[in-house]
């Protein structure tokens, strides 16, 4: 059974967790993956289709287990096969049974792919163990920072990170969020859809900011509570230029054939 809502997905808590998973060594990388980096935003840019950012998780505080666990490099090179335009692998191991070591696994399976590390990051100890493992891509959670609950600003993370040559997706749920990442014209940002406060998933969200602020040249990942081919058109039709799709396609048993129906949805 999931946590409560409460005690599990509190944005306090999913930092604590980063950072007791930082005390316990998870983020130590023995033997570092050296690679050119494969930019997600061009991967997207180029997608003839519904560029899918496929998720790797198999457990989440809302849901609880997802999917027994299985070889993630083979439902990555699954994933792939059926038409991802990049892949979101989870590596924080608390509440999402996450691992650098997935990461690093799919990495070695698919050079080609652009990665992205999804964690709770809060320490230049996180980026630094991405890039080790072969990831292109970190991701920042506006509200961690916001709440002052990252070792440092999200300004010098977002540039330590773009160091380390990685690119960095931006993930704000609020109006308030959206405008501060517009005004900063940061150009890769991630629309959550699920309220991290309560755990509730709207995913007019998407469209709701983008019908205040004009996205200029940023490029929109809408993510969260997309699971079917009209969640795709509609999102499309709201702005949203790429689609993040983890529970969906982790509960489905033919993960091929899910990821098949949402690419070729426009």
């Amino acid at each position: 059974m999931p946590e409560s809502a409460e005690d599990s997905f509190s944005i306090k808590r999913l930092a604590d967790n980063s950072y007791r998973a930082i005390d316990q060594g998870a983020y130590e990388i023995d033997e570092p993956y050296s690679h050119d980096t494969i930019s997600l935003r061009k991967a997207i840019s180029l997608c003839p289709h519904a560029p899918l950012i496929t998720e790797v998780k198999f457990s989440s505080p809302s849901q609880g287990k997802i999917r027994t666990k299985e070889e993630p490099a083979m439902i990555a090179k699954t994933m792939a096969e059926y038409g991802a335009t990049g892949i979101s692998v989870l590596t924080q191991p608390s509440l999402f049974d996450g691992s650098l070591e997935y990461l690093a696994m799919i990495r070695k399976a698919l050079p080609k792919m652009s990665l992205l590390m999804k964690d709770i990051i809060v320490s230049t100890v996180q980026i630094d163990a991405g890039k080790k493992v072969g990831a292109d891509c970190v991701l920042l959670i506006k509200s961690i920072f916001d709440n002052h609950l990252a070792e440092d600003g999200l300004e010098s993370l977002l540039e330590y990170g773009k160091k380390r040559d990685l690119e960095v997706l931006i993930e704000v749920h609020t109006k308030e969020e959206f405008e501060d990442i517009l005004k900063a014209k940061h150009d890769l940002i991630g629309i959550n859809n699920r309220n991290l406060d309560n755990l509730e998933i709207d995913i007019t969200n998407t469209e709701k900011l983008l019908k205040i602020y004009d996205k200029g040249k940023a490029l929109i990942i809408s993510e969260s509570g997309i699971s079917s081919p009209e969640d795709i058109q509609y999102l499309k039709r709201a702005g949203a230029d790429a689609f993040l799709v983890g529970t969906t396609i982790m509960q489905t048993p033919n993960i091929g054939e899910k990821i098949s129906k949402l690419y070729y949805a426009l």
